[in-house]
């Protein structure tokens, strides 16, 4: 039996989120503590007791999804995992998960991870929108043909599809997605462009304080949203995360690759179960915790 750990990215959060943990472990509670005093405001406040509009500003969102993920796998008596992944932001917590990165080194780069996308939406209006029905390539093959920014930005599973970029070319291609077919094709209530050519500025923001963290040998491989291939290495870890903001989120092939490599349990850690679902979806033979 193989174990795999994964990590859920934004749009997980909760009000209250976290609060349970905290409440009944004094290791959860000196975790969010010395969250709320690297990142020099009270993260936690946040999570506990505000609503699901002060949750998602990104520059709190981020850090609270990696928090909460962290905190609940530190948290669980199941031994080490054989590998891990993390779904967009939740790569970071998945970082953590498997030794290559510090608990303390890995917020501070969710921080300013957060703080650069928000700057770059601010620059860079865009959205994202979720196809449901289409095969993965169709998706691609309907992007390419709409003028203007707009690309295929999360494989979650096979029949959805997240696509990122211009506010209207998202709308153009929303259009032609349904006239090919589509179940659904969803604009999000997102604040821009992830995973797209719009996030350029934030790639090149984060790139300082990704260079400057120090990134040690995971235990164990990681499956990154770039490659969605087993990764030990240091510095390719760093590079394919250099990477990330602009590439697109290969869940569904990650997941896959973790299949054929031997995995046949997968949990889920941080906020909410959506990678449970997507995980089901992708191969509904392996267990799912």
């Amino acid at each position: 039996m193989m174990k795999a750990f994964v990590f859920p990215g934004q749009g997980s959060q909760f009000p209250g989120m976290c609060k349970d943990l905290y409440d009944a472990h004094a290791e959860a509670r000196e975790m969010c503590q010395a969250a709320d005093k690297l990142l020099g405001f009270s993260l936690t406040d946040v999570m506990f007791n505000g609503t699901a509009d002060d949750l998602k500003q990104t520059k709190v969102t981020q850090p609270a999804v990696f928090l909460h993920s962290v905190v609940a796998q530190r948290l669980m008596t199941i031994e080490k995992p054989d590998m891990v992944a993390g779904h967009s932001l939740g790569e970071f917590s998945a970082l953590v998960a498997c030794g290559a990165l510090r608990f303390e080194d890995a917020l501070l780069l969710v921080s300013a991870r957060a703080q650069a996308m928000q700057a770059a939406c601010e620059a860079n209006p865009g959205s994202m929108a979720a196809v449901l029905g289409l095969p993965d390539e169709k998706v691609v093959e309907i992007c390419e043909s709409i003028s203007g920014v707009v690309v295929a930005a999360n494989f979650n599973c096979p029949g959805q599809v997240v696509i990122s970029g211009e506010i209207e070319a998202i709308d153009a291609a929303c259009v032609a997605m349904k006239e090919a077919g589509a179940r659904r094709a969803l604009k999000l209530p997102v604040g821009g462009a992830f995973h797209s050519p719009l996030m350029q500025p934030a790639a090149e923001d984060l790139k300082a304080a990704i260079l400057k963290t120090d990134f040690h040998q995971p235990f164990c491989p990681i499956y990154q949203n770039v490659t969605a291939k087993a990764e030990t290495n240091p510095e390719i870890i760093r590079e394919n995360l250099l990477k990330q903001l602009t590439a697109p989120v290969r869940w569904t092939q990650s997941v896959q690759n973790m299949i054929a490599d031997g995995a046949d349990e997968f949990y889920e850690f941080g906020p909410g179960d959506v990678l449970k679902g997507m995980i089901r979806k992708i191969n509904n033979e392996v267990k799912v915790g």
